[in-house]
């Protein structure tokens, strides 16, 4: 009887026993707290899904459309190596300037066609600068082209 004696003994005290604490203070938030405006973080960029992507030109018979072959890395779903995946795109390009090997940029608009939904731009250099065209030429003057002001 020792075990029923200690049962008895123990008594459960809650707030929520017998009623002792008024549902109200249990309800839901005061309305004047949860119309605060959320206010998201200033230092996260925002998020462009999709706006542009690059790759090189596979095939440009097609009268103003050239076709992109996009080179991405993914994990693979069972090793988790990252392992190249490529896709082709169809793009537009309205002045046929692009030819198979060019790299170029696709940017995201509005449907061209059934399968067009990117414009072909050309990629812009890393530096910011115009790429020169090597001429083969070093730029230094010779010896014969300086001016010659004082053999008089």
């Amino acid at each position: 009887m020792s075990i029923t004696s200690s049962l008895q003994s123990l008594k459960l005290s809650s707030p929520f026993l017998h009623g002792s604490t008024s549902l109200s203070l249990l309800s839901k938030p005061n309305s004047s707290l949860s119309h605060q405006p959320l206010k998201t973080p200033t230092f996260l960029p925002p998020i462009r899904a999709l706006k542009s992507l690059q790759g090189k030109v596979v095939c440009a018979t097609n009268d103003k459309t050239v076709s992109v072959e996009v080179v991405r890395l993914a994990p693979h779903p069972k090793y988790k190596r990252r392992v190249r995946k490529k896709k082709k795109f169809q793009a537009h390009d309205p002045d046929n300037q692009f030819k198979v090997g060019d790299y170029v940029q696709l940017e995201k608009s509005r449907p061209i066609s059934k399968t067009k939904t990117f414009i072909a731009v050309p990629v812009p250099s890393k530096n910011g600068r115009q790429e020169k065209k090597e001429t083969g030429e070093l730029g230094i003057p010779l010896e014969s082209q300086q001016p010659q002001e004082q053999q008089a």
